[in-house]
């Protein structure tokens, strides 16, 4: 196996001499606080318990407990649990997690998901040691149902290791679990864990392709559409270590150091369990994914002793190395297969009421705006609980049955964002779409990024009834406005893009390799050669295709598409296709992210929270709200409540969002 850790043993080692340094490092007042995590950091664990025993003979003292006392905080938590062998750092982290009132659920998904048999056993056996109690039943007092099943699996530790598939097993598991969710009404969980828990990685990796092709969406999106919960948690993210455990280790460590304050557990326990084991390929996957070096995620997030000693850790700034190393691109590669290969099925939270009867609701809305007061909840009961369709029919029978304007109702009954949310869902598609491209356009300063988010995701039937929504509202032409109030490659980009013109069907693999290397070539050329190639692929093939020149352009370049854009590029013409490239690979998760950008920090962006909500709420906000809770930890329902709750003095705002919402995840 090639050594991919970034701590190894060290040479020369003395243990003895080690030992009279940390010794001399904490006599008197004060330590040398540099000298301990120099010197501890650059030895393997398995030279420490060497040092730990030489400090015993020599001193008659316990090294931890002197290592205890002299420091503190999180820098204490990261050097003492250095200090101990990875079989029992792992039994003390689930004995926490399971001890006292309440169980941390995400420390046993992680631990128990991504070790392999033998990291298993020699934990459990750990655990009995040190705590004189069965690891096992520890678990099954602490938690239950479907999720404390799929643990006790887990540690077992008998997951098959040899390496040999069966092509006909492959197919039968396939079929078996397509047969327990998609295909049936309720979810057969117990095949679920038979399979995912005791199959070996190459056999259900072979498994996933399979599956794919049968239900026609991917294992994970399944396991989000069927389980829930802890068991949902706990199956994806044995599933995301069959595929990548650095993937699965990188996404974990992001998860704990973005947003406010830093999820410290987390971070010390992953930094040190795979110091010794794939720290390189957590790197590279890391950088893959976010476009940002872990190193420097560290250094931003983290300081004094306790960043440097997580930065010993980590080995090494990516971002200097200016390419992915072959496992990264080999990753991307694969990836992009996956974003082909998936075939999404699209679910919206708001659906065409049952029992319709659009002159009912015409009297109803107007009973509610009628006389002294509103009867807000009225109004939001019924037009979020219809499809964008039958609001247009009850548009037309309120004007037919009570010769009114029911818009111009709306709008001096309500205010603020209630009556901006209220009436962009009453508009059609179309209308909605060309009032935002407007809105973005009009006044001092232009909202690109709402620009680019419309024209980046549209179909061409939706641009091009979208331009002529433009028309017949604002008495010019979309284009003629964009020329207006933007310029540059940028304007070429938004005017190329508001055509609708862009090719549909499937991808043509000749075609993809050679508009790959073309995009490859024009990362030599300068700037404007190059941003005018970009535009020329990314502007007008189809997505499936684009997915396959993405593919391709990590094979013939050792680069992902993404990071070249931010890269190369700049400003608004970055953030096109950058959106583009996101919108090509996954658009629920490009959505989830402009929603999370909308509300986090001070203040909440309520025009592109209103655009988003609206706007997908019958095409894929359930999917987005699945990404939305993959990527941010928390539930786009949660979210909502919170960010909204300050400037929402009456609530009603906040409800009708939550009601678009569809549900909490």
């Amino acid at each position: 196996m090639v050594f991919r850790g970034t701590i190894a043993d060290a040479a020369d080692f003395d243990p003895t001499a080690d030992a009279e340094t940390l010794y001399n490092a904490m006599k008197g007042i004060g330590s040398d606080k540099e000298t301990i995590l120099d010197l501890i950091t650059s030895r393997s664990n398995a030279q420490r318990q060497e040092v730990i025993a030489a400090y015993k003979c020599s001193f008659g003292q316990d090294l931890i407990e002197d290592l205890k006392y002299e420091l503190t905080g999180k820098f204490e938590r990261l050097i003492v649990s250095l200090m101990r062998t990875p079989a029992y750092h792992d039994a003390k982290e689930i004995h926490d997690a399971v001890k006292g009132l309440g169980t941390k659920e995400r420390c046993l998904i992680e631990i128990l998901a991504s070790r392999n048999n033998r990291h298993i056993h020699e934990m459990v056996a750990a655990y009995k040691d040190a705590y004189d109690r069965d690891i096992e039943e520890d678990i099954i007092a602490d938690t239950s149902g479907h999720f404390k099943k799929m643990l006790i699996v887990l540690l077992q530790g008998t997951r098959d290791e040899s390496g040999v598939v069966d092509a006909d097993l492959v197919e039968l598991d396939a079929q078996d679990l397509y047969a327990a969710g998609e295909e049936q009404w309720g979810t057969d969980e117990a095949k679920f864990i038979t399979i995912l828990g005791n199959r070996s990685v190459n056999h259900l990796r072979m498994v996933f392709d399979e599956y794919e092709k049968i239900a026609e969406v991917s294992i994970e999106d399944s396991i989000k559409s069927e389980l829930s919960g802890d068991f949902e948690r706990l199956m994806l993210a044995v599933v995301q270590c069959i595929r990548s455990v650095p993937m699965f280790f990188a996404k974990r460590l992001y998860k704990s150091m973005k947003g406010l304050g830093t999820a410290d557990n987390t971070l010390i326990r992953i930094m040190i369990s795979r110091s010794e084991i794939d720290m390189l390929d957590i790197r590279e996957c890391f950088r893959l994914q976010y476009e940002k070096s872990l190193y420097n995620m560290i250094k931003d997030d983290t300081s004094g002793d306790y960043k440097r000693t997580l930065l010993h850790l980590c080995g090494g700034d990516d971002d200097l190395a200016g390419e992915f190393f072959p496992e990264a691109a080999q990753i991307a590669y694969k990836m992009w297969e996956l974003s082909a290969m998936t075939k999404v099925q699209l679910r919206p939270t708001v659906r065409p009421a049952s029992g319709f009867d659009p002159v009912a609701d015409a009297q109803a809305l107007r009973k509610a705006m009628k006389g002294f007061g509103t009867d807000e909840d009225a109004i939001i009961e019924i037009i979020t609980k219809r499809s964008n369709a039958q609001r247009q029919e009850i548009r037309q029978a309120f004007k037919s049955q009570l010769g009114r304007d029911l818009m111009k109702d709306l709008k001096s009954e309500l205010s603020r964002n209630l009556e901006r949310l209220i009436i962009g869902l009453m508009l059609t598609p179309a209308e909605f779409d060309a009032k935002m491209m407007k809105k973005a356009m009009e006044g001092a300063g232009t909202d690109e990024h709402a620009l680019i988010e419309i024209l980046a995701t549209r179909s061409n039937e939706q641009i091009q009834a979208m331009n002529a929504a433009y028309r017949d509202g604002y008495k010019k032409t979309l284009e003629e406005a964009l020329h207006s109030d933007t310029s540059g490659h940028f304007c070429r980009i938004l005017v190329s893009l508001v055509q609708g013109a862009r090719e549909e069907g499937p991808a043509d693999v000749e075609r993809a390799c050679e508009d790959a290397q073309e995009l490859a070539d024009a990362c030599n050329a300068d700037s404007d050669d190059m941003e005018m190639k970009f535009m020329s692929i990314l502007c007008t093939r189809s997505f499936p295709h684009l997915r396959r020149v993405f593919q391709e352009f990590v094979r013939c370049s050792n680069k992902d598409i993404e990071q070249i854009i931010k890269k190369h590029m700049s400003g608004d013409v970055k953030n096109a296709f950058y959106a583009i490239v996101r919108s090509v690979k996954n658009q629920p998760s490009y959505f989830a992210d402009r929603l999370y950008k909308a509300m986090k920090g001070l203040g909440t962006d309520d025009r592109a929270l209103i655009r988003i909500m609206v706007s997908r709420s019958e095409i894929d906000l359930f999917n987005i709200r699945k990404e939305f809770k993959e990527t941010h930890d928390a539930s786009l329902h949660e979210f909502i409540q919170v960010e909204t709750a300050i400037g929402d003095t009456s609530g009603d705002y906040r409800k009708t969002l939550l009601i678009l919402c569809g549900g909490e995840d």
